[in-house]
């Protein structure tokens, strides 16, 4: 999949012989909602003979607009994102710059210089993505925008339980630890990608090694407490079971950013510095703390059981 960083009014440079059928949207999560957009404009593609595409950008609108308190968290990065459209068969990616040039355009100057200049022959967004300052441009309008020169397609809300998928949803799921139905809603289990870094080696001296994974900047992470994961690192998948959180048995939480540390089972080795992948497939129990280490331990048994347990029981 080639991959292209767009950055208004900078020159672009891409394969101008190509032309695109093209799903466009933030897409954060590439969840169910996402796919079904996406895999209509690589469908639409093939019937056309063309290449399939997706244009998203970076950063959230967010990270623009909201204060400090107000800025979403990303439940894929870019290079996650990329990872999962190249696995779905797309072409081409577009990661366009969102900053305050690409707000001020216009609804018309949007489409003129992101879709026509780029040889875009149709374009497949869901019911609710707008373009253009102040998010003036509806599909509806991106048509007649169009001047013929590319055809569009709608994708209605797409439900779950009589819900709509959403980003939003998901990030509410994960901030009360209910990893089991953001898989529903994504189709896959939620991830965490993150490197390896050096940690307090406290629970070595407990007998229970950890990895210590720094998740990306601005990533979101499930709400504090312990679950069965799935830890991946060169290319080889272990299970584990993960703690999320500020450790209260030892810091006093005030003091403490959350941080990811799973103890994987059946691994010996060096990890440090290496890129890994946390797949949380099920919660055990909120974060506590304990009033001893003797029974901090025997719970963390008990926990490595039941990890075992759900990872057997979701193959």
């Amino acid at each position: 999949m080639d991959i292209y960083k767009l950055h208004y009014p900078e020159t672009i440079t891409i394969d101008y012989d190509a032309n695109y059928s093209l799903a466009i949207g933030f897409f954060d999560g590439l969840h169910r909602g996402h796919q079904t957009v996406i895999n209509e404009a690589k469908r639409k593609a093939e019937e056309l003979g063309i290449r399939s595409a997706v244009m998203t950008f970076d950063p959230h609108p967010s990270h623009l607009f909201g204060d400090s308190e107000n800025k979403v968290g990303y439940i894929t990065q870019y290079k996650e994102k990329a990872r999962l459209l190249s696995a779905m068969g797309i072409d081409a990616l577009f990661i366009v710059t969102f900053d305050w040039a690409l707000a001020s355009l216009s609804p018309k100057q949007f489409v003129d210089i992101f879709l026509k200049e780029l040889h875009v022959l149709h374009v497949t967004a869901g019911f609710d993505f707008t373009f253009g300052s102040k998010g003036a441009g509806t599909m509806e309008q991106m048509a007649a925008l169009s001047d013929g020169a590319f055809g569009t397609t709608v994708i209605e809300k797409v439900t779950d339980n009589e819900q709509k998928i959403s980003s939003t949803r998901i990030r509410e799921l994960l901030s009360k630890g209910n990893v089991e139905e953001t898989q529903s809603l994504l189709g896959r289990p939620f991830r965490t990608v993150g490197i390896v870094v050096d940690g307090e080696k406290r629970g070595r001296l407990l007998g229970f090694p950890t990895a210590n994974v720094m998740p990306e900047k601005s990533t979101v992470l499930p709400a504090n407490g312990v679950y069965a994961v799935r830890f991946t690192v060169d290319e080889q998948t272990y299970e584990g079971v993960c703690n999320v959180g500020v450790k209260p048995t030892f810091h006093d939480p005030s003091d403490r950013q959350a941080v990811v540390e799973v103890h994987v089972l059946d691994f010996t080795g060096d990890l440090y510095g290496k890129e890994a992948f946390v797949d949380w497939v099920g919660h055990i129990r909120p974060e506590q703390k304990f009033g001893s280490i003797d029974l901090l331990v025997e719970q963390i048994a008990k926990d490595k059981k039941s990890a075992q347990e759900i990872l057997a029981a979701r193959g």
